[in-house]
C-alpha cells in the first residue's frame, strides 16, 4: 500500500495538533473585502480595496487625532446613576455594569484635551459599543463640561458622534440633555470659539436633533448613516418608497445639511487646515 502514503518530504501536521487561526486578525468589510488588522489600523481603519470605513471608537479616533497619542481625559470616571430605577428584561444598573465590563468603558463618551497637529483642541467622542451609543445624563455632562473646558482655555472643540439616539431607560433625563448642550454650544458660539460636528456611522435620534447638527461646520465621513427616526419607520409614517442612498452622508451633503464629507485618513490634516482659517 505504498502507492497510498505521501512520498513527499516536509512538514505534516496530524489533523488533531493543527491550530486556527486566531481571531481578530482579520477584518471583512460588507463587499466581501478581506484585509488584516494591523494592515487595517495603519490606514486609519479604512479598507483600501473599497474605502470602506470601519466602525471604530474614541481609542482609535484619539490615536488618530491626537499628537503621538498623548492626551489628558476629562471625568474619566463620570458614570451614570438609575434616577427613574428602571427594570425591563434586566435592571438599568446590571446593563451598565455589564456593558463596562464589555467595553471596557464607564459610558457612551469620552472626553480630552491634547494637541492636534501642535494645535490645542478637546474633543468629545462617542463609543457606539456602549449600549448603542445611547445618549443619557453622564453623556450630556460631559460633552457640557468638555464645552467649558474649551470656554475656559479658550481652544476649539471637536463633537465625533456616534448614536442610536436618546438613552431610554433614562427617558425624560436622556432628553433634557438635548437642551442642555445646546445651550453649552451657544455659549461657545458667543465666545466665537470654533465647533466642528463630525457625523460618523450612524448618527441618528435626539443627537442628530441636537448637538450633532450644530456644528460652525458640520461634517461627515463617507457612508455614515444620519438622520433622525429610522428608514424603515419613516417608511411607514409617509406610505412611500424612499431615494436610493436615503440618511447617507452624500445623501444629506446634496441636500445641504453637511459643509463637506471627509476620508478619515485626511480627517487630521483637513481638520487642522481648516481651523487655522478660522481661529
Amino acid at each position: 500500500m505504498a502507492w497510498f502514503k505521501r512520498q513527499d518530504k516536509g512538514i505534516h501536521t496530524p489533523t488533531e495538533k493543527k491550530k486556527e487561526a486566531p481571531d481578530g486578525l482579520w477584518y471583512k468589510t460588507p463587499s466581501g473585502n478581506i484585509i488584516h488588522m494591523r494592515e487595517l489600523k495603519n490606514n486609519s481603519y479604512v479598507c483600501p480595496d473599497d474605502d470602506y470605513h470601519v466602525r471604530i471608537g474614541s481609542k482609535e479616533y484619539f490615536e488618530i487625532l491626537f499628537d503621538d497619542n498623548k492626551f489628558t481625559e476629562l471625568d474619566a470616571d463620570l458614570m451614570s446613576a438609575d434616577p427613574l430605577k428602571f427594570t425591563d428584561s434586566k435592571k438599568y444598573p446590571d446593563r451598565i455594569a455589564a456593558s463596562q465590563k464589555k467595553t471596557d468603558l464607564k459610558d457612551a463618551v469620552r472626553t480630552a484635551y491634547g494637541k492636534m497637529n501642535g494645535k490645542d483642541i478637546t474633543i468629545c467622542c462617542m463609543d457606539f459599543s456602549f449600549i448603542g451609543g445611547s445618549m443619557g445624563s453622564v453623556v450630556g455632562e460631559k460633552i457640557a463640561r468638555g464645552i467649558d473646558h474649551s470656554l475656559k482655555k479658550k481652544v476649539p472643540f471637536l463633537m465625533i458622534s456616534k448614536s442610536g439616539g436618546a438613552r431610554m431607560m433614562e427617558a425624560g433625563f436622556s432628553l433634557m440633555q438635548m437642551a442642555k448642550t445646546s445651550a453649552k454650544l451657544a455659549q461657545l458660539s458667543e465666545a466665537k470659539i470654533p465647533y466642528i460636528s463630525l457625523l460618523t456611522d450612524p448618527t441618528t435620534g435626539g443627537v442628530t436633533a441636537s448637538f450633532a447638527m450644530l456644528g460652525d461646520f458640520n461634517i461627515a465621513e463617507p457612508g455614515a448613516l444620519i438622520g433622525f427616526a429610522g428608514p424603515r419607520v419613516i417608511r411607514e409614517t409617509i406610505g412611500k418608497d424612499l431615494p436610493k442612498g436615503f440618511q447617507s452622508s452624500e445623501f444629506v451633503l446634496e441636500h445641504g445639511f453637511l459643509d463637506f464629507i471627509v476620508d478619515r485618513r485626511q480627517l487630521k490634516n483637513k481638520l487642522t487646515t481648516l481651523l487655522k482659517m478660522v481661529y
